[in-house]
């Protein structure tokens, strides 16, 4: 199945310039969507993750299923001040300034085994501040994915953990 076909491209957003691969058009195709819940929850088991993390918002989306399918717990990966309680945070650069990302204080141990989860990679930052906050935090990352890549962006080459993603695609179709 090539999934490409499948997403929806929305020129020109959210700003003039940039094409934005919508995923709502695969969350309306139950088997498409299935299939890829399957996939990304074929890779973290062959991995031994102990927790399944999902990057603010769409990694919600694709890590749930996948921690629930696993009978793994799942941790909420959220920008600064969204989450209670004592938090770890990691700062990480952008275009235009820097942002913040935290976790809760007790969500990883030393040891363990992190699958970090989102839909999308593009210039690889705020994977790259995830997987930071995971070793922070004193976790391993055996595994990092999104169904989408924009490989001509680059953000792979800014990890320095494992990456997978479902599908590579171009920042024009």
């Amino acid at each position: 199945m090539t999934l490409l076909k499948h997403i929806d491209v929305v020129k020109n957003f959210p700003k003039e310039g940039i094409n934005f691969y919508d995923i709502q058009s695969l969350l309306k195709k139950p088997a498409i969507w299935q299939s890829i819940i399957d996939d990304l929850t074929q890779r973290a088991k062959q991995q031994n993750a102990d927790i399944i993390l999902g990057i603010e918002s769409r990694g919600f989306l694709t890590g749930v299923p996948v921690a629930q399918a696993l009978n793994l717990p799942f941790g909420m990966v959220r920008k600064k001040g969204k989450l209670p309680g004592r938090v770890i945070s990691q700062e990480y650069s952008l275009e235009y300034g820097t942002d913040i990302v935290e976790i809760q204080e007790e969500l990883i141990t030393s040891g363990t085994r992190v699958a970090i989860m989102d839909d999308l990679l593009a210039t690889g930052g705020t994977m790259k501040a995830t997987g930071d906050l995971v070793r922070k935090a004193g976790g391993e990352i055996v595994l990092s994915t999104c169904i989408i890549e924009l490989h001509e962006l680059g953000g792979r080459e800014k990890l320095d953990f494992p990456f997978e993603a479902l599908l590579q695609a171009p920042l024009n179709p």
